[in-house]
């Protein structure tokens, strides 16, 4: 028994005897994609919390009608639509240009899928973040002549990241869990499809997917600690009820 476990563990071995360096070159690709994806989907939050916020009543609607679609929809289901509606689209206006012969990335495509996904999810939690800040502070910002970027960098971001950090941390944490959807639109060598394939090809299934759940916990539990220190300086100076 003893040496059947041995015999497991060596398949986590570093080099051509083992998967340990796939299981590390996964982390990084992990990461990369959840950081990329992070990036494109707080980007878009922003525009979407500013969109929910103002007073142009198409833009409130669009704002709207993207986070509920996002909401309703299963995020596979999304990924496979946007993945695929999106590469198609992309490859159409592109021969309407008369560029043919380009191959789109599908890590790109990927990355792309995932922010567009989670922008929705960070539109909320900004849009409540901004609400947060106290009104008297921004109308006497105004009353002092700063005007909108100045106001955000100086009133309003400071205030909000307070209320925002933990339910961005949830969004980091959801992010780098469902980049294992990208093993199944395309083998890009992240944490999953290593641990898959590692799995398939030794028939070590439970062994495989365990240490894939162990990476992935590893993770998260950094992650978590991250947000925390970040949680705790941002609230530095701050008296709780």
């Amino acid at each position: 028994m003893a040496a059947d476990s041995q015999s497991l563990f060596s398949l986590l071995a570093w080099g051509d005897s083992g998967y340990g360096d796939e299981f590390v070159e996964g982390i990084f690709v992990t990461l990369f994609i959840s950081v990329s994806s992070y990036a494109i989907g707080l980007s878009i939050g922003m525009l979407g919390a500013w969109a929910k916020l103002c007073h142009i009543k198409a833009l409130n609607r669009a704002g709207e009608v993207y986070t509920t679609l996002v909401r309703s929809l299963p995020e596979l289901l999304l990924l496979f639509l946007i993945f695929y509606a999106g590469t198609d689209t992309l490859k159409a206006l592109l021969a309407m240009l008369h560029i043919t012969n380009v191959e789109i990335n599908p890590f790109g495509a990927v990355i792309a899928a995932l922010g567009i996904i989670y922008g929705a999810y960070m539109t909320d939690v900004l849009r409540g973040g901004i609400q947060a800040v106290p009104k008297g502070q921004i109308e006497a910002a105004k009353a002092f002549g700063m005007h909108g970027p100045k106001r955000f960098v100086r009133v309003i971001f400071p205030q909000m990241i307070r209320y925002c950090i933990p339910g961005l941390g949830n969004q980091w944490l959801n992010i780098t869990k469902d980049s294992a959807y990208v093993s199944v639109v395309a083998a890009v060598g992240e944490i999953m499809s290593v641990g898959r394939g590692a799995a398939n090809k030794t028939h070590h299934q439970i062994f495989f997917y365990g240490a894939t759940a162990i990476v992935f916990m590893v993770v998260s539990g950094v992650s978590m600690f991250v947000f925390g220190r970040l949680e705790k300086r941002a609230n530095r100076g701050v008296r709780r009820a």
